[in-house]
């Protein structure tokens, strides 16, 4: 596997979780060792490496909402290594059994998502039970909803916050981790680029028995009240006070909100700052996502794969990152110089998906080498047919535009196994993300490049499904690569 591999393939070759990257669209997992800002590795940390980076636990170090009376104190720490680092520091009362601890902290660890902030170790050592994740420097959702000070939060945001929100819980549900304590606003922080993650603290149990909840009796599950126990539908439910929390700017009882969208008041709801900036049919289906939320029997609420695929139709400036749209200075001031694209190349960061179609219609296969060879072969046999017959069929339905149809084709060209080309797994792609399975069009476009890796078009397509799938670090990434190839191609 020769040539270049971009920043988010060498994620996929060399991560430490499962390899394939075929997986349900709410896998949104990262993990990679080779960017210098990639999630390291899960370890168990000494406690006096977390001394040292806390200036021995100092209390100007404690970042967490509730400050250092709070039985379990989050603080921020730097590592040797000049990585910042968020800690969590447990009432010594909560973990006993430090087995159990460790176990717990372990499962937490397998897990890598771009829409969690990850957790990267833990510290076990006498009496101190601590945890170490990712550090998140621009602030909870509290902050921004309840407490802002330079510009509300607008209504792009909050529906991107939601969707983020849905797609962390559906990954982690998808992972065997469906439990979340404590789902609140303080719960989701900002990261360098401003895009919401779900804190990793609230899938540990924060005590031995996993009933620790919530505090406030207002917002608790229905549930909860009667058994004393958290439940996949209990962590819903607070999903939906979450939607409450954006869609009012403040903390409504889930009661008096049912109460005010039975007597169709829903606008009463809504948060003023937001006066003139949503149309009422885009209000409505957030509202009417909250009350499926907030039902009173837990079987009648959704689930989180449900909710994802709800939100994602209301996403609106899809194409602006989200520090611009909260209003946050960019972290890197180097500014780096806007890159010339190809047609192909500004087709893709527009996700214009019929402007990728016709420019792959036009160039065909002339950049395919694998076809080309194979078609000077003299001898054929009937496998090598049957292949050919359905890369045909399947191009005249690409050229068609029967995208079902032509992934049925170029997949049983692709499984043949006789053949292997990139141009295929390129149309396929396309034909993936014209379904709304940019998962799998992500897969195609990577496969397109471990075939030829020198081909631009493998690149600009896995940034095309990388935008798709909410990664846009990656995807620029991934442009600027199929650039600096195409750049190198122009020169000879």
């Amino acid at each position: 596997m020769g040539g270049r591999c971009s920043r988010f393939s060498l994620c996929w070759w060399h991560s430490p979780l499962k390899p394939s990257v075929l997986q349900p669209s709410s896998d949104l997992e990262n993990g990679g060792q080779n960017d210098k800002n990639a999630v390291p590795s899960f370890r168990e940390f000494s406690l006096e490496e977390l001394q040292a980076a806390t200036s021995g636990f100092n209390s100007d170090n404690i970042v967490s909402e509730h400050g250092e009376k709070a039985p379990n104190v989050v603080y921020k720490g730097t590592l040797a290594n000049t990585r910042v680092i968020a800690i969590k520091r447990f009432n010594k009362s909560a973990w006993p059994d430090s087995r159990q601890f460790i176990e717990e902290a372990r499962l937490v660890g397998n897990l890598r998502s771009e829409r969690l902030a990850n957790l990267i170790g833990f510290c076990s050592d006498g009496d101190e039970r601590l945890l170490v994740a990712e550090y998140m420097p621009n602030d909870t959702l509290a902050k921004h909803l309840f407490h802002w000070e330079s510009q509300p939060m607008n209504w792009s945001m909050r529906l991107r916050v939601a969707l983020y929100l849905a797609q962390a819980l559906e990954y982690c549900s998808s992972k065997g981790r469906s439990l979340y304590h404590d789902l609140n606003a303080y719960r989701v922080l900002f990261d360098q680029d401003s895009n919401p993650r779900l804190s990793c603290f609230g899938l540990m149990k924060n005590s031995r028995d996993g009933k620790s909840y919530s505090t406030n009796l207002a917002f608790t599950p229905p549930e909860y009240l009667r058994t004393g126990r958290v439940t996949q539908e209990s962590v819903v439910y607070s999903f939906g006070t979450m939607m409450l929390d954006l869609l009012s700017g403040k903390h409504i009882p889930p009661s008096h909100a049912l109460d005010l969208i039975r007597g169709k008041n829903f606008l009463m709801l809504m948060d003023s700052c937001l006066e003139g900036h949503f149309t009422n049919d885009d209000g409505t289906e957030l509202v009417r996502l909250a009350s499926r939320c907030l039902q009173f029997e837990a079987r009648e609420r959704p689930n989180a794969k449900s909710l994802v695929t709800s939100l994602m139709s209301l996403q609106k400036e899809t194409e602006v990152p989200s520090h611009q749209l909260m209003g946050i200075p960019h972290g890197n001031a180097n500014v780096a110089e806007p890159l010339m694209l190809s047609p192909l190349g500004e087709s893709c960061l527009r996700m214009d998906l019929t402007a990728i179609h016709e420019i792959l219609e036009k160039v065909g296969y002339k950049d395919d080498e694998g076809i080309a060879n194979e078609l000077s072969f003299q001898m054929w046999t009937d496998q090598m047919q049957d292949s050919l017959n359905y890369k045909k069929q399947g191009d005249s339905a690409f050229r068609a535009k029967d995208f079902t149809m032509a992934i049925d084709c170029y997949t049983q060209f692709i499984d043949g196994g006789t053949m292997v080309s990139p141009t295929v797994f390129a149309r396929r792609c396309l034909s993936y993300l014209m379904n709304d399975m940019p998962q799998e069009a992500l897969g195609d476009a990577m496969q397109a490049q471990v075939v030829s890796p020198e081909w631009p078009t493998a690149f600009y397509l896995q940034a095309a499904a990388l935008f798709t799938l909410g990664m846009d670090t990656d995807g620029q990434e991934s442009l600027k690569d199929g650039t600096n190839l195409e750049a190198e191609r122009n020169k000879h």
